[in-house]
This record gives structure tokens, C-alpha cells and sequence, in this order.
């Protein structure tokens, strides 16, 4: 399977229009005539676009599904932005081509919207020590690297951001569901608040609520 290119008499696919309800995706297109069907690649908007040979993982849909289904229905697990591209498919001397459309008239962007980070901090202090045990719980809709969240400790005052105390990484991923985190013991003026590494760049993807 390789790239055909698009010239004056090459079908493409046009007037693609997306819709989002109960993380499922709808996407409806303008058919070109001749076309029974087409390969639609999935990906996360970031994602290199066009190489030079199509990419891997892409779902086959004909025009007869199309119109059983009234347009192309596909499940949305990811978060962020999603990108989708449908490729018209062609058949010349057995060979599959897929027409490359190279002004993005074939790709629609969808969001899939934010996963919520749920977390944590309980204090538990001993009667004559002086130090308390902290317990962080983080419960996860899906699955975080550690590099999206860390741990900020601060004397005599709870953090109101990741820069205001001492920054700590995590040192495990957090798998989807309730994560709960081995004890750390603290002083007992200190406090300790959860926040993202990077808000700008993870606020795209996630959410961060306190319980």
C-alpha cells in the first residue's frame, strides 16, 4: 500500500464534519464518485502528519457501512486531541493506493475532552513526636505518566503553586483507578499540595481535583 498523489482528476474526499457525544465520535463526508471505500488513520493531533508511506493501524470502512451506519461511529478512549484522516482508497494493477490529500481537506480535528486526576493529602501526627505521617492517594480515570504530577512541601502554610516550597517527582506511573501512595513522614509544621509538572501543558489532557 502506497501514497497516490493528488492531481486535476483524483477523487478526494471533502466536506468531512465531526460530532462528539458520550465519548463517541461521528464523522459524515462528501463520497467521490467512483470510491467504495476508504482508510481512516486515528491519531493524537501532535502526531507527525503525512510520511511517505501511510501509516500503520488504519481502519478499512466502505461506502456500504457508511450508509448502514449513516457516516463512520468510533469509540473515543483518548484524551486531548484527536485528529482523524480518511483516505480515499483506489485499486491500480493490484496494487492499494490511498490519495494523499496534502491541504488537509481529509482531516478533521476532534477533542476528546480532559481525564480527571482525583488526589489526596491526609496528615496523621503522633501525640509527642515531631514529625507526622503524610498518605497521598491519587485515583485516575486513566493512565498518567509520572512526569505529569509532583508533590510540593512548604513550612508553616499549605503551597499555593509548585514553585512556592520544596518539588518532589514521583517515582511511579499511576495506573488507572485509586493509587495509593506509600506514607512519607513529614515535620510537623510542614504541609504538602499535588500540582502538574507543567499546568500549561498538561491542563490540555488533564484535569486536577481534590477530593
Amino acid at each position: 500500500m502506497k501514497y497516490a498523489e493528488v492531481d486535476s482528476t483524483a477523487p478526494v474526499i471533502a466536506e468531512v464534519v465531526s460530532r462528539v457525544e458520550d465519548r463517541f465520535c461521528t464523522l459524515r463526508w462528501r463520497w467521490p464518485d467512483g470510491v467504495q471505500a476508504v482508510c481512516i488513520h486515528k491519531a493524537s493531533a501532535e502526531a507527525p502528519e503525512d510520511g511517505e508511506h501511510p501509516p500503520s493501524g488504519m481502519k478499512l470502512y466502505t461506502r456500504e457501512e457508511y450508509k448502514a451506519n449513516n457516516g463512520y461511529r468510533d469509540r473515543l478512549d483518548e484524551i486531548g486531541l484527536v485528529a482523524y484522516t480518511i483516505y480515499a482508497r483506489l485499486s491500480e494493477n493490484g496494487e492499494t493506493l490511498l490519495v494523499r490529500q496534502r491541504d488537509g481537506g481529509n482531516r478533521t480535528l476532534v477533542s476528546a475532552g480532559k481525564a480527571r486526576i482525583y488526589y489526596s493529602v491526609q496528615q496523621k501526627k503522633g501525640l509527642f513526636s515531631k514529625l507526622k505521617t503524610v498518605h497521598m492517594t491519587i485515583t485516575a480515570e486513566v493512565p498518567v505518566p509520572k512526569e505529569v504530577l509532583c508533590y510540593v512541601k512548604k513550612r508553616d502554610g499549605h503551597p499555593a503553586s509548585k514553585e512556592d516550597g520544596a518539588l518532589f517527582p514521583f517515582v511511579q506511573n499511576f495506573a488507572p483507578g485509586r493509587n495509593q501512595l506509600p506514607p512519607i513522614e513529614v515535620g510537623k509544621e510542614d504541609f504538602i499540595r499535588i500540582f502538574f509538572t507543567d499546568g500549561r501543558k498538561y491542563g490540555l489532557y488533564y484535569e486536577l481535583v481534590p477530593e
